[in-house]
């Protein structure tokens, strides 16, 4: 069925002289660097904040009133299914994502929750003929008070093994329906506090269980990516999954660099202290990079907050390094992003993603227009062009020892003296871009 929650409201143009709703950079057939927009930003839209969140905060209750709530039963997961796919058709966005728990209300039972998993993925298959594919599934495993002491590390046996049941329900519907990656979401991996927790246990069966989502994901002979999206302090204090450099060293530990890669939100970025940029320069080092979530936190509130981005030279920066690195593959830029509370229209959902997109459009070309200009690229390679020598070379090479290295400087009496990082000029040069 087609939804009327939109009120029939026509497919967004790209139109940069509209006074109305219209993309103004975001051209999806504009070729950058090779490519069209399309295939660089490969934009996905969200379903929990979009058509699950009602609108609450730690301090108030609902806010927003849509026709598919509370969406407790099939009729009304298909009414917000309609919805949803027609958001998808006036954005024109190539991909959505979703965890089991947006899409489908609860069972009864864990064999009933499956059951109504398969049954939307029934009603997604027939909407997805002439529509968005899925970039990423994915499982709540964090909501539901059974999960208050972790999923997949949780003391209690059983919460485990319901966790295995639920993702391999969640890893076969991403199958069928032509899901590019798998993300898991760590949301209670982690501690409140050493007093009641065996870390090490913890950590383990968190590794056992990853690496038979790795197991299961070749039996079924899914070819995307199983992601891990690190993040700190949300909700849980001390999270497993912190940063990039965490999930790389735990994925070094058990085995799995080459087969799981990370994606990456802006705001837990923040939240780990780091910016956008540095986690996805850190996860290209690595080979790691997968996917992003693309939002932003309140910088007074010290919360996630999940906002539409709207900081042009952020977003540049990070897609300096994503296009660096060799462009974002299976992955795509979803928006993990919500409305604020009094946001209240329909349109509103609309207008929300198309400033988003038309940000990234913007972020995107200054971010190609860096590169192909070089001269960021020239900086560093001066900044560095010791190294390039064959004295320097040879301190890293296998054979070398430390005596070595000290008796050649003791030698040679070297007295390096400091060069400037010239950083303020290096930004006058990015802000010639944006």
């Amino acid at each position: 069925m087609t939804s009327t929650y939109f009120n029939g409201m026509e497919a967004v143009p790209f139109d940069p002289d509209s006074d109305g709703l219209a993309f103004r950079h975001y051209n999806p057939s504009e070729i950058v660097m090779g490519k069209t927009m399309a295939e660089h930003l490969r934009f996905a839209v969200c379903y929990w904040h979009n058509f699950v969140w009602e609108g609450n905060d730690p301090f108030g209750g609902q806010t927003f009133e849509r026709p598919w709530f509370p969406a407790d039963t099939m009729d009304l997961a298909r009414a917000k299914a309609d919805a949803a796919f027609e958001m998808f058709r006036i954005l024109g966005v190539p991909f959505y994502c979703f965890h089991d728990h947006d899409v489908r209300p609860e069972g009864d039972s864990l064999t009933e929750s499956r059951d109504r998993l398969n049954e939307i993925a029934d009603y997604f298959e027939q909407k997805m003929e002439n529509g968005p594919k899925l970039l990423w599934g994915t499982a709540n495993m964090f909501s539901n008070r059974r999960y208050m002491a972790g999923a997949s590390t949780n003391p209690d046996p059983d919460v485990f093994a319901y966790c295995a049941s639920t993702v391999r329900t969640c890893m076969d519907v991403t199958h069928r329906l032509g899901g590019e990656n798998y993300v898991l979401w760590g949301g209670r991996e982690g501690y409140e506090t050493l007093l009641n927790t065996d870390l090490s246990r913890e950590l383990e069966q968190m590794g056992r269980f990853l690496s038979m989502v790795v197991d299961y994901k070749h039996k079924i002979g899914f070819t995307g990516e199983i992601l891990i999206e690190p993040k700190p302090q949300e909700p849980t204090k001390h999270q497993y999954d912190y940063d990039v450099a965490t999930v790389y060293g735990f994925l070094k530990r058990f085995g799995l660099e080459n087969e799981v890669k990370v994606n990456i939100e802006q705001g837990h970025a923040i939240l780990a202290g780091h910016s956008f940029e540095h986690e996805i320069a850190m996860a290209t080092a690595f080979g790691i990079l997968g996917s992003i979530d693309m939002n932003r936190n309140d910088y007074q509130s010290g919360w996630d907050t999940d906002q539409f981005p709207n900081n042009v030279p952020e977003v540049a920066l990070a897609y300096y390094e994503i296009l660096k690195g060799g462009g974002l593959g299976k992955g795509g830029t979803n928006f993990d992003a919500k409305l604020r509370r009094q946001s209240l229209d329909a349109e509103d959902l609309i207008a929300s993603h198309v400033g988003a997109m038309d940000v990234c459009a913007r972020g995107l070309k200054a971010a190609a227009a860096m590169l192909e200009d070089g001269g960021l690229e020239a900086a560093r390679d001066a900044r560095y062009a010791g190294w390039a020598t064959a004295d320097a070379q040879a301190m890293l090479a296998d054979g070398a020892t430390l005596d070595g290295i000290a008796d050649r400087a003791e030698t040679a009496e070297l007295d390096p003296q400091p060069v400037s990082g010239q950083q303020e000029k290096l930004e006058n040069w990015v802000n010639r871009f944006v």
